[in-house]
C-alpha cells in the first residue's frame, strides 16, 4: 500500500510538472491571454481532475475569467466581499452564508504576488495525493499564469503609452506650424503673443497676416471645442482655411461664410470654434472685424475709454447657414491697442474657487495701457500666477496685444 501511494504521488508531481512546463512554454510563445485561460482550465481539468472550478481575477473589477462543471454561471455573479478580506486557504462553509451560490465549492485559494492580492480560485471535487499539495500546486500555476497575462498587460500599456506620446509629439509639432514665425515690431504696428497648452497639446490659434502689400493686415484668435490630436488638426485645418480666405474673399463677412461652411463639413458637427478676426486698413484708418462666439476683445485708444468688440455672429461649425452675421466697423482709428485672449485667461480660478473673470482683466490693461506689450504680458502673468496660488491652469492659455500707431506726422 505505501509502495502505491509513493507512486501516485510520483504520478502526480509528473503531472504537475509536466502542466508547469506547458504554461511556462504558452507563456514564453507570447500566446494571447484567452489562451493562457484555456491551458490554465485545460490543466486544472485534465491534471487534478477538479470537479468545479470559477477563477476570479481584478480587472476593473473583480470578474470570472474561468469556470466550469458550475451549476450557476459566475460570469454573472459578484465576489462575496467577504472573500476579499482572505489570505490564506480557507473552506467555503466557513467563510460564505448558507444561501450564498459559492457554496457548491469547498475551498477558497487566495492567489498572491509581492502581498498583493490577484485572483480567488474556488474548488470542488478534488482529487490526487493530498489536498495540501493540490492547493499548493493551483496556487502556483494560478500565480505564474496571472503574473504572465499582467506582464502582458503593462507591456500593452506601455505600447500604447509610446503611441500615445508619438501622436502627441506629432500633434505638437503640427500645431507649432500654426504660429506665426514671426511678429511685426516696427513703429507702425507691434504684435506679441502668449502661449501656454494646458496640456501636450492644445486647441487655441493666433495669427497675423499682412495684406495687400503692407496696407492692410489681419490678426485674429480661435479656440477650438476638444483637446488633444483631433482638435490640433482640426485647428490646422482652420488655419490653413483663414490664410487662404484672408487673401482671396473681399470681406470679413464672405471670409466668415466660407471659413464656417468648410468647417461644418470636416468637423461633422463634432466640434466647433470660437473665432476673432479684424482686417486694419492703414490707408482708411478703418478697422472692420468679426466674434464668432469668442471672448470679445478689449480695445484701448489712449483714453479711459475700453471698447469691447463683440459684433457678429455665433461659434462656426455648428450652424450652416450661419442664423446671423453682423460686421463690426470702428472708422477713423489711428491709434490703439487690441487685446485679443482666449477664455483660458479670464477662467484662471483661485483657491476659493473663484475666476479672474472679465472685468480684473480690463482693469488690468486699463492701469497697464503705457506700459510696453512685453511689460504688459510679464506682468498680467504674474497677476494671474499670484491669483491662482496654488492652483493649475485648467485650459490653454494665450492672449495678443497689437498696437497700431498710424498717426500722421
Amino acid at each position: 500500500m505505501p509502495l502505491k501511494k509513493a507512486q501516485q504521488n510520483f504520478y502526480q508531481k509528473e503531472l504537475e510538472i509536466s502542466a508547469l512546463l506547458e504554461i511556462t512554454q504558452a507563456i514564453n510563445n507570447n500566446l494571447p491571454e484567452s489562451d493562457l485561460y484555456r491551458i490554465y482550465e485545460f490543466t486544472l481539468r485534465a491534471n487534478l481532475q477538479i470537479g468545479k472550478m470559477a477563477l476570479y481575477v481584478k480587472e476593473v473589477d473583480w470578474e470570472c475569467m474561468v469556470q466550469f462543471g458550475a451549476d450557476q454561471d459566475f460570469t454573472q455573479i459578484a465576489l462575496e466581499l467577504e472573500s476579499l478580506e482572505l489570505t490564506e486557504i480557507s473552506q467555503i462553509s466557513e467563510t460564505s452564508n448558507p444561501d450564498s451560490p459559492f457554496q457548491e465549492f469547498d475551498i477558497i485559494i487566495p492567489v498572491m504576488h509581492k502581498e498583493r492580492l490577484l485572483a480567488f480560485v474556488f474548488v470542488k471535487g478534488m482529487k490526487g495525493t493530498t489536498q495540501v499539495a493540490d492547493t499548493t500546486f493551483i496556487q502556483a500555476i494560478s500565480n505564474i499564469m496571472l503574473v504572465a497575462i499582467e506582464n502582458k498587460r503593462l507591456a500593452r500599456k506601455q505600447l500604447e503609452q509610446q503611441a500615445y506620446q508619438r501622436d502627441m509629439e506629432i500633434a505638437s509639432n503640427v500645431q507649432t506650424y500654426l504660429f506665426p514665425k514671426d511678429l511685426p515690431d516696427s513703429g507702425r504696428v507691434e504684435v506679441k503673443a502668449f502661449y501656454k497648452p494646458c496640456q501636450a497639446v492644445g486647441g487655441d490659434y493666433y495669427d497675423y497676416i499682412p495684406l495687400e502689400d503692407g496696407n492692410q493686415f489681419l490678426v485674429c484668435i480661435a479656440d477650438v471645442s476638444g483637446k488633444g490630436v483631433p482638435a490640433a488638426i482640426l485647428m490646422s485645418n482652420f488655419q490653413a482655411a483663414v490664410r487662404t480666405l484672408s487673401r482671396n474673399t473681399p470681406t470679413p463677412v464672405e471670409g466668415i461664410h466660407e471659413l464656417n461652411y468648410q468647417l461644418v463639413r470636416n468637423a461633422n458637427g463634432e466640434n466647433f470654434i470660437t473665432f476673432f478676426m479684424a482686417v486694419y486698413d492703414f490707408r482708411t484708418k478703418q478697422l472692420r472685424y468679426v466674434n464668432a462666439g469668442h471672448n470679445p476683445p478689449i480695445m484701448l485708444n489712449g483714453t479711459d475709454e475700453i471698447k469691447l468688440l463683440s459684433e457678429g455672429t455665433t461659434v462656426l461649425g455648428a450652424f450652416d447657414p450661419l442664423p446671423f452675421l453682423n460686421l463690426g466697423v470702428i472708422d477713423d482709428i489711428e491709434d490703439f491697442t487690441l487685446f485679443l485672449f482666449t477664455d483660458g485667461v479670464t477662467e484662471t480660478f483661485n483657491e476659493d474657487e473663484e475666476e479672474f473673470g472679465s472685468d480684473r482683466l480690463e482693469l488690468f490693461l486699463a492701469s497697464h495701457a503705457d506700459e510696453s506689450l512685453t511689460n504688459t504680458h510679464k506682468n498680467l502673468l504674474k497677476v494671474l500666477d499670484q491669483f491662482r496660488a496654488n492652483n493649475e491652469f485648467t485650459d490653454d492659455l494665450t492672449f495678443l496685444s497689437c498696437r497700431v500707431n498710424n498717426v500722421s506726422s
